[in-house]
């Protein structure tokens, strides 16, 4: 069945896309062998994050980018990451409901993705999803995220391109500035600009992006769009284009990459090891002695640690 999906996803079968998502969603035991064929076939797509405060617009301002592309030409992939559902453990869906109209475009894929306790309100599947679209040969995939607040910053660890959406007269333009948020913008897009305090809004990220200049070479543009009504859009979408460009022609494109990579491994190793510690340590009749040990405060959880350290690296 695994060599069924990924032909399939090859051979740009969107069923087949669907399912090698679910199975990487779900842990499935042919997920890692579909990754891995796939694997090669991935490196073509150009991913854009959109992310920003919750209320700031992010799905409509994504439909309508998404639209813009394929104006240009261009086969989008939507990864869409709602809230986890308190009940199932899955995604709302709320994004996917709002771009029901993007939905019959054969030349669109969206999914919702579950943020599933995810700190950063990134899915940690995000990644791999990312990677399925690349490979059934998609040229744009945006992820937009959840809009949590300071770790809103793990879209970096994902995208290309970066944008932060804001919103004036929130009273939360410098809280988003302080939750880091200036820090990762490629560029800035201040929607629903129709609302009092857009000129103020304008300024304050001026006078910040001043103050922390991300590249001297790439100054961060700030675009004005009313989502709803497609204004300003293909500003935004210029922008993108150009600071893509920027990021090829600079070799920065790479240099983010690579990084990615080292980070992505750093996560997979991370997860491999706390699962054989969870199953091969804590969750063993030996260990619930040491905690009683610990209690009795018969040892102490410096020299636990080391123990099981040392064990493990053997």
């Amino acid at each position: 069945m695994k060599l069924d999906i990924v032909a399939g996803v090859l051979n740009k079968s969107r069923l087949a896309l669907s399912k090698a998502i679910t199975a990487v969603e779900n842990e499935q035991e042919d997920a890692v062998e579909i990754m891995c064929k796939l694997y090669p076939h991935t490196g073509n797509a150009y991913v854009l994050g959109i992310t920003g405060p919750p209320g700031a617009g992010k799905s409509t301002l994504t439909d309508k980018i998404a639209k813009e592309y394929r104006k240009r030409g261009k086969t989008v992939g939507i990864v869409a990451i709602d809230p986890t559902s308190p009940y199932s453990g899955g995604a709302i869906l709320g994004d996917r409901i709002r771009m029901l109209e993007l939905s019959s475009d054969e030349g669109v894929f969206i999914r919702s993705m579950a943020t599933r306790g995810s700190l950063g309100g990134l899915s940690q599947k995000t990644a791999e999803v990312v990677k399925l679209m690349d490979a059934f040969g998609i040229d744009i995939v945006i992820v937009e995220t959840v809009g949590v607040g300071q770790s809103e910053v793990d879209i970096v660890k994902t995208a290309d391109t970066t944008m932060v959406v804001l919103i004036p007269g929130m009273g939360d333009d410098i809280q988003a500035i302080k939750a880091g948020i200036l820090e990762i913008g490629d560029l800035f897009t201040i929607n629903k600009a129709d609302r009092e305090g857009v000129d103020r809004l304008n300024i304050e990220i001026q006078m910040m992006l001043e103050l922390n200049p991300k590249s001297v070479a790439w100054k961060p543009p700030i675009n004005r769009t009313i989502a709803s009504d497609n204004q300003g859009v293909v500003q935004v979408v210029d922008s993108i284009e150009e600071h893509a460009v920027y990021m090829r022609e600079s070799k920065e494109l790479a240099v983010r990459r690579a990084e990615r990579i080292k980070t992505e491994i750093s996560a997979m190793i991370n997860e491999q090891i706390n699962r054989y510690i969870a199953k091969e340590v804590i969750n063993t009749s030996g260990f619930d002695n040491t905690v009683k040990q610990l209690q009795e405060r018969e040892t102490n959880p410096y020299a636990v640690v080391d123990e099981i350290v040392s064990k493990v690296l053997k």
